[in-house]
């Protein structure tokens, strides 16, 4: 059985600065908030907020805290078999 994988302290922390802040798009306020919803959780990340994930971590203008809960996003991805 795989490991379930949580957002950790820090990711959660990052995430908490995105939704706080005036200049993050939607987008990264979503994943943020999908990221701050696993924390302590076995929920996983949905299609729609993995994609949007995807193009934060590819995005030269994202914040570093937008990426690191992106990347914890995309760890909790339901993986297809």
């Amino acid at each position: 059985m795989a490991k379930s994988e949580s957002t950790s302290k820090k990711v959660a922390s990052a995430a908490s600065k995105v939704l706080r802040s005036k200049s993050a798009t939607k987008a990264q306020k979503s994943v943020a908030a999908s990221a701050l919803t696993q924390k302590g959780s076995t929920e996983k990340t949905s299609a729609k907020v993995a994609s949007a994930a995807s193009k934060i971590l590819r995005s030269k203008s994202a914040s570093k805290a937008a990426k690191s809960a992106a990347a914890s996003a995309l760890t909790q991805k339901v993986k297809k078999k």
